[in-house]
């Protein structure tokens, strides 16, 4: 992130201009996953509807997003497991050395 600026995307052939702090790397890349969205959906209906395949093409958007939320808690609540069990088997293990070393020298 850093300084805002404009940058000049075309979606779905229309220009747009947007005021933004991200790369404008960023922007085209998002635009152009937005176009690609787009050009799946006409290709899969026969709708000529500019409005209907917007709204297509956003809910397909927003099932990505869902979906890879929803993977990305299971990964979260995978590390956190591993991560207690680990820390565990660590406490176990450093309880053990500690005991030995007590009857070592007891």
């Amino acid at each position: 992130m850093g300084k805002e600026r404009t940058v000049e995307i075309k979606v779905f052939g229309q220009t747009y201009t947007v005021k933004t702090d991200a790369e404008e790397k960023h922007i085209q890349e998002v635009a152009k996953y937005v176009n690609d969205k787009a050009d799946e959906i006409l290709k899969k209906t026969r709708s000529v509807s500019t409005l209907n395949v917007a709204i297509l093409t956003a809910l397909n958007i927003a099932d990505d997003l869902l979906r890879e939320r929803e993977k990305r808690m299971i990964l979260l609540q995978e590390i956190e497991s591993k991560s207690k069990d680990l820390a565990e088997r660590i406490d176990i293990k450093i309880g053990g050395k500690e005991l030995k070393k007590v009857s070592i020298t007891g």
